[in-house]
């Protein structure tokens, strides 16, 4: 059941009905907290113990934010829902990478690259493969729409091929670099692409993206969509608790991006891993958000925001890159190395063998997963 933010402010009356004491839930105490925590440590050195209280209210900003965008994906349906969960974290994640670019440091000039393809592989293969292998354990066989999915898929493997592929291959700049002619005509294709793709998802072939009935579930879905919505005022109010969820998630990594800093280099990891790690915590809601949606049999759900992830992240990502780019000073380098290209091309072979069918089973999880663990393992040791 969900936690609504029309829930928020409930009114207990004690005695003859004067005194009212209000409650407020916790998906709504835990990030305002949670800025408050980020104010209070912000630009200062973290010891051990103020960096462990910052990591409990990172993973609380990021259960809450999940529960402020079902909230919202109950009032606007599917898929906007997963849009919205996808597009908001994404706009932040920007965010983050920009900040982090303009600091410098040690791989400060594939920072993006590594972030952007860490989501991908996080969101193909972690997220979808998890919520596959969860699906397929409760119901046998998962089903969902192979129309949305095949169509996300194309769109996702046409943005990763001209933003992260092609730079490895031009001549125009040093290895793994565009012009600024082919970086401007990279972000205007990423950003056309995704829009288009969005328009596609929302109006034109809004049925594609819908949630599939498993079998057996039919009664369960009819019951959910006959379901009284939360009102717009519950929606309005989880929205904008999510997006303070959301700047807490990324204002507390940020904060916490020189402790993961020393700790992979005193670990011996190399400093693209720091990509990794903060790939994998701007996704924590979206990755909380599919398991849930797989556990009540709604895989298109899941798969909405998993590779609707992956999409915001390089449609949005990359034009941003290419505007902070006039005044970021150093090389952006965009274009995979070798071991990446082989992961992004055994991926998309993976992928499109998955959603062709409409249909997976537990192995179908199992092989995402590891492929996930494959990309783990050789980003620490490459």
């Amino acid at each position: 059941m969900l936690l609504t933010a029309y829930d928020a402010l409930s009114v207990r009356m004690a005695g003859d009905g004067v005194s009212m004491v209000k409650r407020v839930p916790w998906t709504a105490a835990v990030p305002l907290v949670s800025i408050v925590v980020l104010l209070l440590i912000a630009g200062k050195a973290l010891d051990p113990w103020l960096a462990a209280v910052a990591a409990a209210f990172l993973v609380g900003s990021v259960l809450a934010a999940v529960q402020n965008a079902e909230v919202v994906a109950a009032r606007v349906g599917e898929p906007f829902g997963s849009l919205v969960l996808a597009a908001s974290v994404t706009v932040i994640e920007v965010a983050l990478i920009v900040e982090l670019m303009a600091v410098g440091g040690p791989g400060a000039s594939t920072l993006a690259r590594d972030t952007v393809f860490a989501a991908l592989i996080i969101t193909t293969n972690g997220i979808a493969g998890l919520s596959l292998l969860l699906g397929s354990r409760r119901y046998g066989v998962t089903l969902f729409n192979a129309e949305g999915s095949g169509a996300a898929l194309a769109t996702l493997t046409t943005l990763a091929t001209l933003s992260l592929v092609l730079p490895t291959f031009t001549f125009a700049g040093p290895g793994g670099e565009f012009s600024r002619g082919q970086l401007a005509f990279a972000a205007v294709a990423s950003l056309a692409l995704y829009l288009v793709f969005v328009f596609t998802q929302t109006v034109r072939h809004r049925d594609f993206f819908l949630p599939v009935a498993q079998r057996g579930q039919q009664g369960i879905l009819e019951e959910e969509s006959h379901a009284d919505p939360p009102s717009i005022r519950a929606a309005l109010i989880s929205l904008l608790l999510l997006l303070i969820s959301l700047l807490a998630v990324v204002g507390l990594a940020e904060e916490e991006s020189p402790t993961v800093e020393r700790a992979v280099i005193a670990a011996g990891l190399p400093p693209t891993f720091v990509g990794v790690v903060i790939a994998l915590v701007v996704l924590g809601p979206e990755t909380l958000a599919a398991v849930r949606a797989a556990r009540r049999g709604r895989i298109q759900t899941s798969l909405n925001l998993a590779y609707g992830s992956a999409l915001a992240s390089i449609g949005l990502t990359i034009p941003a890159i290419a505007l902070a780019s006039a005044w970021i000073k150093g090389p952006l380098v965009l274009g995979l190395g070798g071991v990446q290209m082989v992961l992004l091309a055994l991926t998309v072979v993976i992928s499109m063998l998955t959603v062709v069918p409409g249909r997976a089973t537990r192995l179908q999880g199992e092989l995402h997963l590891v492929v996930f663990a494959a990309y783990v393992f050789l980003a620490i040791n490459p």
